[in-house]
This record gives C-alpha cells, sequence and structure tokens, in this order.
C-alpha cells in the first residue's frame, strides 16, 4: 500500500497529477483541494498523501493534500453507492470540516448540488456519514485565505483547463460552462477558477 509520496510535480491538469519520486513518475487522481495548495515552484518538494484503489478494470493513485481530507475520502468509500469519482468530487467541492458541517446540519440540498450525488445519494451520506464526523461550530461559508496559484505546464487555455476539470469530476458541459463563464475575466489562476466555480454549486 502506497500512503505517501513526497516528491516535485512535473505534470498538472485538474484532475491529473505527475509526481516524481528519484526518478519514478506517479500518475495520481488528486483532489482540487490539493492542487490549490501546491507550491508555485515546481522545484520544490510536496507531500502527497495517498490512497491505492484496484477495481478490476483500473489501478488509481488518488493524492491529497492532508490526512484529514484522505480520511474523508476513505469513510465517503464505505458509504453504500459511493465510489472514488463521486468521492473525489465531494472533497474536491469542500474541506472536511465544511463536508462534517452539511451532514450534521442535515442539508441533503447542499449535498445534492455535487454532481453524481442525487437527493437519495445525499440523505445516505447524511445518515451514514454523521457518527463518524467530528461537530464544529464553524460555519460552512468560512473559507482558508485565498491564494494565486500557477500552472507551468499550461497548455491550453486556464478557462478550458478549468472547463476540463469540471467534466472529470462528474459535471454536464453545459452546467460546467455556467459554472466557469461568470470567472473568465477575473484573472483567476486554474485551481482558484476551480474552487471558486465548485463553491457557486453549493450556494
Amino acid at each position: 500500500m502506497i500512503g505517501l509520496l513526497r516528491g516535485k510535480v512535473i505534470y498538472k491538469q485538474p484532475p491529473e497529477l505527475l509526481l516524481e519520486v528519484h526518478g519514478v513518475g506517479y500518475e495520481l487522481q488528486a483532489s482540487m483541494n490539493t492542487f490549490y495548495h501546491l507550491p508555485l515552484d515546481q522545484q520544490t518538494e510536496v507531500t502527497i498523501f495517498t490512497h491505492f484503489v484496484v477495481r478490476e478494470d483500473a489501478q488509481t493513485l488518488f493524492g491529497f493534500s492532508s490526512q484529514d481530507e484522505r480520511a474523508l475520502f476513505r469513510n465517503l468509500l464505505k458509504v453504500t453507492g459511493i465510489g472514488p469519482k463521486m468521492a473525489l468530487a465531494i472533497v474536491s467541492g469542500m474541506t472536511a470540516q465544511e463536508f462534517a458541517q452539511l451532514v450534521h446540519a442535515a442539508d441533503a440540498n447542499a449535498l445534492s448540488r455535487i454532481p453524481g450525488v442525487g437527493k437519495k445519494t445525499a440523505e445516505r451520506l447524511i445518515i451514514e456519514m454523521r457518527d463518524r464526523l467530528p461537530k464544529s461550530d464553524a460555519t460552512p461559508s468560512a473559507t482558508a485565505s485565498s491564494k494565486q496559484a500557477n500552472t507551468p505546464f499550461t497548455i491550453i487555455s486556464p478557462v478550458d483547463e478549468a472547463l476540463n476539470a469540471l467534466l472529470a469530476l462528474g459535471y454536464k458541459p453545459t452546467q460546467a460552462s455556467k459554472m466557469i463563464t461568470p470567472l473568465e475575466n477575473q484573472n483567476l489562476s486554474v485551481e482558484e477558477m476551480i474552487r471558486q466555480a465548485l463553491r457557486s454549486s453549493l450556494s
């Protein structure tokens, strides 16, 4: 089991991340929060917490910026009907703390706005996750301070990269376009554009 990788980012195009560790390149599917926390300097080593998923048709390594985020991902996989793709979409759209707040508030409407999560799945998340998550007095809208990030390997426009990332997370083309359009002229990085688009879908 690969639980942690420390190395340099060679390539990143959300949700795909290529990390070089001692000459070996590891392909990961990373959460948007992970991309948001990547350093600007590509020569800086980063630490990624990982979870390895083995299926009959694929073997996929998922990456996270913190152990809390990975723990949430693993707990989500235990919920009936939640697969890795949907779990990654959930942890990409909010922090572990924000997800816990929505669950304890029984806010099925907000949870059902996540791609692939219908009303029944949202209700199941609330029922099955309520006892596994810590309670917090912070408000769901509380966010970490903003920071700009750069993508040194951009081969398409930031808007197109953000759209592709949302499509990879399960959003429909028209839905993804509607989420990104208001952010096009704000000079945001790809990661920040995706982050704001995901948050707007939950508001």
